[in-house]
């Protein structure tokens, strides 16, 4: 049976590939599975239906066989369990990658997420001018030691793997800013990553769907 996904029918981030469908999208690429997308309106993510799919009321959540998950990180590590392509077969490498998933998210991506939130939600506020330097230092301390962590290789241990997707996926949400460039090695990383050709079938559906609902 063919997954299903959710995902925006107008994205907020403009077609960017940020919004967390993305990262599932270029999961079922990297393996080689075929999925289906359910589009919801910002009102559908709140109504009951979707509710019972996902508690909290966002995308994506993924439905296959019976199981319903949400979380893009768990349907990631589904995926990645279930098919061959994002997780090492030798037990102790596989455990590697998956810790590598968790500090994507759940140590590089909340500094990066914060400053985000601060840029879009918060820069008339007084504080604003105080604080972006504070986060900014937090964000700059996990690059550096990831910086380390990658050195020359292309990537973080061994082949390419779910925790190379989620941290790759993480490092994009800083978009613009000057952060990424400070470190080269882990600007390369992210170009590599957005180069693998799963990754470029992924941001084109999503894109499209931006598009589809632009012209509306």
């Amino acid at each position: 049976m063919t997954a299903t996904i959710t995902a925006f029918e107008n994205s907020p981030d403009r077609g960017r590939g940020l919004a967390r469908d993305m990262q599932v999208r270029w999961a079922f690429e990297e393996v080689g599975q075929p999925y289906d997308v359910r589009l919801l309106s910002f009102t559908a993510l709140k109504e009951p239906a979707h509710v019972a799919l996902h508690p909290f009321g966002q995308i994506p959540t993924c439905e296959e066989d019976g199981l319903v998950l949400f979380e893009s990180g768990a349907i990631i590590l589904h995926i990645a369990e279930r098919h061959p392509g994002l997780l090492p077969k030798e037990p102790n490498a596989r455990a590697r990658a998956i810790s590598w998933m968790f500090a994507a998210l759940n140590t590089i991506e909340p500094p990066i997420t914060a400053r985000e939130a601060a840029v879009l939600t918060e820069k008339d506020e007084p504080w604003y001018e105080a604080r972006m330097p504070i986060v900014e230092a937090r964000i700059r301390r996990r690059l550096e030691a990831l910086s380390n962590q990658l050195g020359n290789a292309d990537w973080l241990d061994g082949d390419f793997s779910a925790g190379d997707l989620l941290m790759i996926s993480a490092l994009r949400r800083l978009g613009r800013s000057s952060l990424l460039k400070e470190h080269s090695n882990l600007a390369a990383y992210v170009a590599r990553g957005e180069a693998r050709p799963a990754y470029q079938r992924a941001f084109e559906a999503q894109l499209e769907v931006f598009k589809a609902a632009s012209k509306d």
